[in-house]
């Protein structure tokens, strides 16, 4: 903290600029950025949710011999890695009300349209990524395996849930750990259609106050020990989890 304050007071002697840290932490503006904090996690943790389902109902469908399956999931993933994000959030937002039903359009309004858009966005753009993770563990573990799966009289969807897929997601934490950082840090993106998350509403705060540096370190700060606090528990789960299957 020492170190910190130093550096503040040579930015401050540099750059001719007081540091007003109240103005930003206090009143209503610690209530935006405690709003902000509560939708990040929000729509992050819905998005994640479906992203991890229907990451690996792609995978899986990857993995069969049925070609319509294949060349759906392929395209899919493929289409949804290699566009933009932003595009992507521009498109559920924007386009939205040109191929979806109008009972489900009404729906979402009644809802928020904005968060819902969203949510649907980071969840297909990160489920893309997820389901190459869970086909890369997948493809680690020995195919004898499925086979004396099948052999037993398990079908293939019963052989991926019990057996491969058990596995596999023990061999990907790491990468996974990865795809879900990125999911919080890309949730950001969503201020661009009104979702007033963290970095939205530091985008307030400057506008109101003018502090954009102390609006914008604070946010930065938050979403460090978010990503940290992730990495952890993950990481924190998953030794727990591999000890007691090792017992």
């Amino acid at each position: 903290m020492a170190a910190l304050r130093s550096l503040f007071y040579c930015f401050e002697a540099v750059l001719n600029y007081t540091f007003d840290w109240n103005k930003v932490l206090s009143g209503e503006y610690l209530d935006w950025i405690i709003s902000g904090v509560g939708v990040t996690l929000q729509i992050s943790a819905v998005s994640l949710a479906i992203a991890l389902l229907l990451g690996t109902v792609i995978a899986v469908m990857r993995m069969t011999k049925v070609k319509p399956l294949i060349w759906f999931s392929a395209s899919f993933t493929e289409f949804f890695r290699n566009t933009p994000l932003l595009v992507q959030i521009f498109f559920w937002y924007f386009g939205a009300d040109s191929f979806l039903p109008r009972f489900l359009l009404e729906w979402l309004y009644e809802q928020d349209f904005e968060f819902c858009a969203g949510v649907i966005a980071l969840s297909v753009y990160t489920a893309a990524f997820i389901a190459e993770e869970i086909r890369a563990g997948v493809n680690s573990i020995p195919k004898n395996q499925l086979e004396a799966s099948r052999a037993c009289g398990l079908t293939f969807v019963q052989a991926m849930r019990y057996v491969i897929l058990p596995q596999a997601f023990r061999i990907i934490v790491p990468p996974m750990i990865s795809q879900a950082l990125n999911l919080v840090k890309n949730s950001s993106l969503c201020m661009t259609i009104g979702v007033a998350e963290l970095t939205y509403m530091a985008r307030q705060i400057e506008s109101y106050t003018f502090r954009g540096f102390e609006a914008f370190t604070i946010s930065t700060l938050i979403y460090l020990c978010i990503s940290l606090l992730v990495s952890f528990s993950i990481n924190f789960y998953n030794k727990r989890f591999l000890r007691a299957v090792s017992y």
